[in-house]
């Protein structure tokens, strides 16, 4: 009779314990500010008043849903949001990669390393400090309107534009966060095998050949994943930068789903309608998510998932 041998398995809890404790805290963060709230997401469905209760209010079912929908502030709303998150995908997005392929080309390190921390400083600034920024270079007393005045004799209001109000939320991202972003190309581009180049200056390639045939197909995976991380959050707009730049004139274009939902649940109080907008645009970027991410791997790509 053949004996069946068990092994015995080690207790992979025990020997991992000090990861799990490592993970703990970032776990509890997000249980307790990300996925408890989530029981706040029946309220969209709900004709909520603070003075009856959560669960004592009356279900409406769709309603608010319909009422969002019909009513003409979705179209703006969409329209403004869409706008500035396809500037940031084609405008902000690419001028992170070029930033980090123009750092990464610098060959004398402490220049670079100089180049690196400047770049790197205006995301530890407040967006109150970056609108303080904004006002002293294109307010109407600003430094440019100065100069325009002076030379051309004529003064552009740029901050109650319509026109203008977009380029200069990208120009403010762009000037914040560029450098930042530049992280964790900085990081894939270390990874490329300097060997290729090497091979690459032998067979006479020049630098501009470098960067099209080695350096962005060597990140390629790196970019196309960042691409879908930031479509999860495309229709999310930086609140604070939006509210800061935000006036009664230039309203049409800058009024946006983050600061309509600010607006509608904290100064209004109806808090239903509220929730029932943020709702629609989360699950407006889980679509948009999902389908890039089947469009990735469709193309032969990495998806996230």
């Amino acid at each position: 009779m053949e004996r069946t041998i068990r092994l015995h398995k080690p207790n992979k809890f025990k020997q991992l314990w000090p990861f799990y404790v490592l993970a703990a805290p970032g776990l509890l963060y997000f249980i307790v500010f990300h996925y408890a709230p989530m029981w706040g997401l029946v309220l969209a469905f709900k004709d909520y008043s603070p003075f009856v209760g959560v669960w004592d209010s009356p279900w409406v079912g769709l309603t608010n849903f319909k009422d969002f929908f019909s009513t003409s502030d979705f179209y703006i709303l969409l329209k403004n949001t869409l706008l500035l998150s396809f500037l940031n995908l084609f405008v902000y997005f690419p001028f992170t990669i070029m930033l980090s392929i123009m750092l990464h080309e610098l060959r004398l390190h402490l220049f670079k390393r100089i180049s690196q921390t400047i770049v790197y400083l205006p995301h530890f600034l407040s967006w109150v400090v970056i609108y303080g920024i904004t006002i002293s270079f294109f307010g109407p007393s600003g430094v440019i309107n100065h100069y325009m005045e002076q030379w051309f004799s004529s003064n552009t209001l740029f901050l109650v534009s319509n026109e203008w109000f977009r380029p200069l939320i990208i120009l403010q991202s762009i000037w914040k966060d560029a450098g930042w972003g530049t992280i964790i190309f900085l990081a894939a581009l270390a990874g490329i095998n300097p060997e290729l180049y090497e091979a690459a200056k032998v067979d006479g390639a020049n630098r501009f050949h470098n960067i099209v045939n080695i350096t962005l197909p060597g990140i390629k995976s790196t970019i196309v994943i960042l691409m879908l991380l930031k479509l999860g959050s495309s229709l999310d707009s930086n609140f604070m930068q939006i509210f800061l730049m935000t006036n009664s004139l230039n309203l049409d274009v800058s009024n946006v789903f983050d600061l309509f939902v600010y607006h509608i649940g904290l100064e209004q109080f109806n808090y239903s309608f509220a929730i029932t907008v943020g709702l629609f645009k989360s699950i407006a970027s889980l679509v948009l998510v999902l389908t890039a991410n089947y469009a990735a791997k469709w193309l032969g790509e990495e998806g996230i998932f």
